[in-house]
């Protein structure tokens, strides 16, 4: 884990996002939280893992996202080398 992320704030925020009930509240909070480009950045960045677990190619990726190689290539390095924390969700997703 990373410690410089660890603050009693990050923590405050990381329980209040535990509190949502369902997908309108993510909404709700989410758009109050984020700008719209933070929030869409996020859920292109969640996309491209996706479709990395699914081998598809950075130019397959690039295309249908419009995730820059750079962004494919950080969200790699998450998948490779991070806490695992994309590859513990994708995997619940598919249980459900």
């Amino acid at each position: 884990m990373n410690k410089k992320i660890k603050t009693p704030e990050v923590e405050k925020l990381f329980k209040g996002i535990l509190c949502l009930e369902n997908v309108e509240e993510c909404y709700d909070f989410f758009e109050d939280i984020c700008t719209i480009n933070e929030l869409l950045s996020l859920s292109q960045r969640f996309d491209v893992a996706s479709m990395l677990r699914e081998k598809k190619t950075y130019l397959e990726i690039a295309d249908k996202t419009g995730a820059s190689t750079a962004t494919i290539s950080r969200v790699n390095r998450s998948l490779n080398y991070g806490n695992d924390g994309y590859d513990m969700v994708l995997e619940r997703l598919k249980e459900q």
